[in-house]
């Protein structure tokens, strides 16, 4: 009996790797095959598998979603959209906070700025380092930079711990707004035209151990932060 079924949260051949162990330990499925860019899994089962324990098999991060017998996805999934962003939105709260905190006794909404993205880029590479073998692939899959070279989609963690340091240290300020807009003006090119194409893929941003989908929330986080850094940049120069 075949049974078709899509893994969100595979981003490269050890995902792949990983997958497949867990699902031939089921003493249901007999052989499977995996297509890594589409995220879709045929599998040869003796009885079709439930979403629920597809679910328990698989290791939290990667997302199954059951596929009808015409290929057809219905609406199932193990968790919501809004539930996947979530620790997006929890991130922005503390980086807001702690940008505020950081003002300690006087305000002012430049330093306020230039602390919310150093701590931005500070946190952000954290989770990108926290499965940092599995990051490059999955910066390749939009990033229209890391497509063509492997090897800025690996030194990107270290781009972004650094232009942190430099934001919360003021160090060569306008160099890193520079680079800031530079930067994330290339990868929201690319997150522009995945959303366009409507490709299902899972967003790199906190790197591969959270599994979060590319979505309108990147773009918006990508925007947030242009505006910041180019605001920035004029009212030094100015």
């Amino acid at each position: 009996m075949k049974q078709n079924i899509k893994i969100s949260g595979m981003t490269c051949e050890g995902c792949v790797s990983s997958v497949t162990k867990k699902l031939m330990d089921l003493d249901e499925v007999k052989d499977l095959k995996i297509d890594l860019p589409n995220g879709r899994v045929e599998m040869s089962v003796l009885k079709t598998l439930t979403l629920k324990k597809l679910s328990e098999a698989l290791p939290q991060k990667y997302i199954p979603s059951l596929e009808s017998k015409n290929g057809d996805s219905p609406s199932l999934e193990v968790t919501s959209k809004l539930k996947q962003l979530f620790p997006l939105f929890l991130i922005f709260v503390y980086l807001i906070a702690g940008g505020v905190l950081l003002q300690k006794n006087t305000f002012h909404i430049s330093n306020f700025m230039i602390d919310f993205m150093g701590l931005f880029f500070m946190v952000f590479s954290f989770f990108k380092f926290l499965d940092y073998k599995g990051f490059p692939a999955a910066f390749a899959q939009y990033d229209p930079l890391a497509i063509r070279s492997p090897f800025y989609a690996k030194i990107y963690p270290f781009i972004e711990t650094l232009l942190g340091l430099m934001l919360l240290l003021r160090w060569q300020l306008n160099f890193a707004f520079i680079a800031t807009i530079v930067i994330l003006s290339i990868t929201t090119i690319g997150v522009i035209y995945t959303l366009f194409d409507k490709n299902k893929i899972n967003c790199a941003c906190l790197g591969t151990a959270l599994n979060l989908p590319m979505t309108e929330a990147t773009l918006i986080e990508n925007f947030i932060m242009l505006v910041m850094a180019a605001a920035m940049l004029f009212y030094q120069l100015g």
